[in-house]
């Protein structure tokens, strides 16, 4: 392989990659959708769309190890190549969170707490992956930064969504126990899309200190 077939490859795999954060965070978009409009047939076509991300991470996995074993990189490109890696690994599991998602989706009935902001915590790391993907692709310090602090904003705000839940279930002193029955299904199913999402927003902070290990060897956000 010639220096020029090499610099291409390594331009094709960041290309891929970006390209498998654009179909997640479309996934976890229809994901949000589906829970928001209660919408069985998007959240089933977000579950059955898992394949699909599933196979392009083994194939740019492969690609990445393919890369170090017969060019053996050093310096800056083993850190994007090692970079890349490791932000694959995010983003699939963003996909499985985003399938969750469409899971919770496809079993909630109603809404108990119709006030309460998912659909706010949902747009919050849709923001946080696209930033922490864009900082990747322009190789962009300070995005990196930005995204870790969004990260304790959602974090903030997922603490305070789920006591706000468990203090109004256990103030409802006036429902009876079969009521109470009737709606813990819905408050695991809201509990756990909270959970869900918060971990969408670590995984965007792992892609952020990937991407600012990559550009700067700095691993201060690698945790």
């Amino acid at each position: 392989m010639t220096r020029e077939q090499y610099r291409d490859r390594l331009e094709d795999l960041r290309a891929d990659i970006l390209y498998m954060g654009e179909l997640v965070g479309n996934r976890l978009r229809r994901a949000l959708d589906a829970l928001s409009r209660k919408d069985t047939a998007v959240a089933r076509e977000v579950i059955d769309g898992d394949e699909t991300i599933n196979r392009q991470y083994l194939e740019l996995e492969a690609e990445c190890v393919t890369l170090i074993a017969r060019q053996q990189p050093v310096a800056g490109d083993l850190r994007f190549i090692a970079a890349s890696f490791k932000i694959l690994t995010d983003l699939e599991r963003i996909g499985d969170l985003a399938t969750n998602l469409a899971a919770y989706a496809k079993e909630s009935e109603r809404d108990v707490f119709s006030d309460v902001e998912v659909q706010q915590i949902g747009s919050t790391t849709l923001a946080m992956l696209d930033a922490a993907t864009a900082a990747y692709e322009d190789a962009d310090v300070d995005l990196c930064w930005a995204v870790a602090r969004r990260d304790d904003e959602l974090d903030d705000m997922c603490e305070k969504v789920s006591n706000s839940i468990v203090r109004r279930l256990i103030s409802s002193v006036d429902l009876t126990e079969t009521e109470i029955e009737a709606i813990m299904p819905e408050v695991r199913w809201l509990l756990l899309t909270i959970r869900d999402l918060e971990r969408v927003g670590d995984h965007t902070v792992n892609i952020a200190a990937r991407a600012l290990y990559m550009v700067e060897n700095d691993d201060e956000l690698l945790e």
